[in-house]
């Protein structure tokens, strides 16, 4: 780890070394350090939920450990690549290396803050519009510095004048560093990357690196994604109370989404429930339908929950206090069946191939599946993705599953040409003794 840039000294109030700010890079003043401490990182989620998380045995993450973990994992990978760092335009890979966020939805499709990570040397946040004050609660970060309005949005004709500028600056960064000119990248524009290499800076692509990054977590993120399945779980009790003939799927689906927003969650990756004649096949979104009294409804959490932790796990209803008919009963014995018997098979040493070989599921001729038996979860929905035999020649590819690693393994069953389908989905810890249950919230139809 190299030597933080704390020019100005340390800060005894706040506990953290002064991050570097603006064009000029001098330390930051007091006033932007204790708006960094109203930041809703430094605030965390509250003495409710605290209170309500501790009540449950579930221990408090420590986020300095995080950063420095997650910071260790980046920089290490860097180094197996030979390269000078990493820079980041993706906000999901940005709050890997640094923890910091803002309006991260929005600047998913709008690239206005940035991140930077030397493999050797500072990390640096370009941060939208004057707020630097949000990242200096992470005390990883460095330097803040403006960023960049390259694209069209803000540049408009100006755009190759704003991108050649920041790529000058960009060179100058890396310059600083070393010799190494290597530089990982991931979710650029064509127009930025053609500005970089014009600098000569050679580009590698970042996904694969983050990916191998992400996978293995540590006991503090543990804890933070066991609140966050709590806080989920608690949101689905109250979609369960508001489960009645009757209610819109977008009314059910909007009571998800208030409760992981009121527990400290971020956002809700997809609209995944449908009901009726809308289950089957899988992938329909939340609609103006209305559910009536012995439909099924199905629903998929993708849930960006409490500390940024994913929480992805499926369950499917029935509407009403009536009894299942004898098919729904049916698809729903065997989407059971799967998710529990696949769950077991993952399992430190286990290869990718032998989940896929060893996997049971309905036939595929006779029934509509998923699109994987398991993947990974961390940040989001990440690597590994885990395939039939039906898709292993086209899409299939090998690994061996580790201890560290959060799993969701998958279920959907619906009849080819049948009325409705069955979605079921678990998140899983693997440990040293295998899966470890995370998402614990009943499988039961009623």
């Amino acid at each position: 780890m190299t030597e933080r840039n704390d020019e100005g000294g340390g800060d005894e109030r706040h506990g953290r070394a002064r991050p570097k700010i603006g064009r000029k890079r001098t330390p930051a003043p007091d006033w932007l350090l204790e708006h960094g401490d109203l930041s809703l990182h430094a605030l965390g989620p509250g003495e409710d939920l605290e209170t309500t998380w501790t009540a449950a045995g579930l221990d408090a993450p420590d986020r300095s450990v995080i950063r420095n973990y997650r910071l260790g994992r980046l920089r290490a990978e860097l180094a197996k690549l030979d390269c000078a760092g990493a820079l980041m335009c993706d906000p999901v890979n940005i709050r890997y290396a640094t923890d910091t966020t803002n309006m991260s939805l929005w600047t998913m499709h709008n690239p206005a803050r940035f991140a930077f990570v030397a493999t050797e040397g500072p990390v640096v946040v370009w941060e939208f519009s004057e707020g630097e004050f949000v990242n200096t609660h992470s005390e990883v970060v460095d330097e803040i510095r403006p960023a960049p309005y390259y694209c069209y949005f803000f540049a408009g004709p100006r755009e190759q004048e704003q991108a050649d500028l920041w790529a000058h600056e960009i060179a100058e960064l890396v310059s600083e560093c070393g010799d190494n000119r290597r530089l990982v990248v991931d979710q650029f524009s064509l127009l930025m990357l053609r500005a970089f290499e014009a600098q000569g800076i050679e580009l590698l692509d970042a996904d694969a690196l983050m990916e191998k990054t992400r996978l293995i977590k540590c006991d503090d993120e543990i804890k933070a994604m066991r609140r966050a399945v709590h806080a989920c779980q608690t949101a689905i009790d109250e979609m369960r109370a508001a489960f009645v003939p009757g209610i819109t799927e977008m009314k059910l689906w909007s009571v998800l989404f208030a409760g992981n927003l009121a527990r400290y969650g971020e956002w809700i990756e997809t609209r995944l429930l449908s009901s009726g004649p809308r289950t089957n096949p899988w992938y329909h979104e939340a609609s103006s339908r209305v559910v009536q009294d012995g439909d099924l409804m199905g629903f998929d959490t993708d849930m960006i929950g409490a500390y940024g932790a994913c929480v992805d796990m499926s369950r499917t209803w029935l509407c009403g206090d009536g009894k299942p008919k004898p098919e729904q009963q049916h698809i729903y014995d065997l989407a059971r069946e799967q998710i529990e018997r696949n769950m077991d098979l993952h399992r430190p040493g286990v290869t990718f191939r032998d989940v896929t070989e060893k996997s049971w599921y309905p036939a595929a001729e006779d029934y509509n599946s998923y699109t994987v038996l398991s993947h990974g979860v961390g940040l989001c929905d990440e690597y590994p993705s885990i395939y039939s035999r039906e898709r292993w020649d086209s899409a299939g590819y090998d690994g061996v599953i580790q201890a560290g690693m959060v799993m969701s393994v998958e279920s959907y069953v619906g009849a080819i040409g049948g009325a409705e389908g069955v979605k079921l989905e678990q998140q899983v810890l693997i440990t040293e003794n295998g899966p470890e249950l995370l998402t614990d919230y009943s499988l039961d139809l009623t």
